[in-house]
């Protein structure tokens, strides 16, 4: 590619593709990606000792709901903000947001961090407006490429941003309504869950046949057919009925049904014969927290004092969020930087240690205990703190692949 752009070419695609800037804001991914990793260390860094009593922040919300938020709509609005401005590009052919307008959205980004920690002193109801405002914007920039690159399938994936918008506002709304934030909370995990069903259920079996087709023939990941959308709508219902009637009999049917139909689809992808490449696995492995959380979930309905509900909402959240993100967010960094698509050991390492936290943060549900839900707290912060080390030197100082080219 050449290093000036056609004369003919539109002034702000222009722009984008002379970019010239910090490296950091030359792709989505870059920012926000490491943002969030960062945001999501910290986050356990400070929840634990606020959780345990040792440290008193400067917020207006409740600990758990600052945790739950800031995980939430903090760190996981992060990565899908990363994610949704670097495959816009890959969907429309247009060239990606870099440059002032990407610092702007970080930046939005980052009040939101500092006005909920900084609640207590200007106010709720100010801090939302100023949370809020990020998801909002991201949707509007995403709408507007997506629309000029004219890929109209693609804006369903913006109308479950638009349930995390919903689901934000109801948060603030509850917290200062009531103080205390349930539909919210749960409006946000449904929303992230079914965007993981709808996008997992792309790209994991798609990066799967790619790896099988360049080896010996044997099974391959089967297309998407009718079943998988009949498994995105069950999981659709169970989510809605969860959010809404979380502790109806009716809801926990429909949670052990989507989880089956889950399993099943999950079967249907030939993970078993990606053992050999941990980037593959790692998307198998953090997609089959999706149905587990699904059955817990359902299970805890019935018999809470077996399965407490907690159990099954870290196995959607720890589990399932928190290894797919990873999954994610260190295939785009090294792809995306011109870098092999291969898990080294520091890689694989940051893998198991998010593993070993959702299964440690799961068996503290059970358990009660203190001291493992500490071990899973300080695993998450090494595994996300492991990122920031390995990933953070690629995503501040290797120049765009387009910049090497040129």
């Amino acid at each position: 590619m050449s290093g000036s752009a056609p004369s003919s070419m539109p002034a702000a695609l222009r722009r984008r593709l002379n970019y010239a800037g910090p490296a950091l804001f030359s792709y989505g991914f870059r920012p926000f990606f490491l943002g969030a990793a960062a945001w999501s260390a910290a986050c356990i860094a400070l929840w634990i000792p606020q959780f345990t009593g040792e440290l008193f922040l400067r917020s207006a919300y409740a600990p758990i709901d600052w945790h739950t938020h800031e995980m939430l709509y903090g760190y996981v609005a992060a990565v899908i903000a990363g994610f949704l401005l670097t495959a816009i590009p890959n969907w429309t052919g247009r060239l990606p947001i870099n440059g002032a307008p990407l610092m702007a959205l970080t930046a939005l980004w980052l009040a939101g961090r500092f006005a909920m920690l900084l609640s207590a002193q200007i106010g709720i109801l100010l801090a939302a407006i100023i949370d809020i405002a990020f998801l909002a914007t991201l949707a509007f920039v995403a709408a507007r490429e997506i629309i000029a690159g004219r890929n109209w399938r693609n804006l369903r994936v913006l109308a479950l941003v638009g349930i995390l918008i919903a689901g934000n506002i109801v948060f603030h709304g509850e917290v200062y309504l009531w103080g205390s934030s349930a539909f919210g909370t749960r409006i946000g995990i449904a929303g992230v869950i079914m965007l993981i069903s709808l996008v997992g259920g792309r790209i994991v079996p798609s990066f799967t046949r790619n790896w099988l087709a360049r080896r010996e023939n044997g099974r391959l990941p089967i297309p998407f057919s009718r079943f998988d959308g009949a498994t995105l709508a069950a999981s659709l219902v169970s989510l809605t009925l969860w959010v809404a009637l979380p502790d109806s009999v009716v809801t926990g049917i429909a949670l052990i049904i989507a989880a089956i139909m889950q399993v099943v689809r999950l079967g249907r992808w030939a993970g078993d014969r990606t053992i050999t490449d941990r980037l593959v696995l790692v998307l198998h492995v953090a997609y089959m927290f999706v149905p587990i959380g699904f059955a817990l979930a359902g299970a805890s309905i019935f018999d809470p004092s077996v399965v407490p509900a907690s159990v099954g909402i870290h196995a959607w959240t720890a589990g399932a969020i928190g290894l797919m993100t990873l999954a994610v967010m260190s295939r785009a960094s090294l792809g995306h930087t011109g870098q092999h698509l291969r898990a080294g050991a520091g890689t694989q390492a940051v893998y198991l240690l998010a593993f070993c936290s959702a299964l440690l943060r799961m068996i503290a549900g059970f358990d009660g205990s203190l001291l493992i839900m500490e071990a899973a707290g300080i695993a998450w912060f090494a595994a996300f703190g492991g990122f920031v080390l390995l990933y953070g030197p690629l995503l501040v100082g290797r120049p765009p692949v387009w910049a090497a080219r040129a």
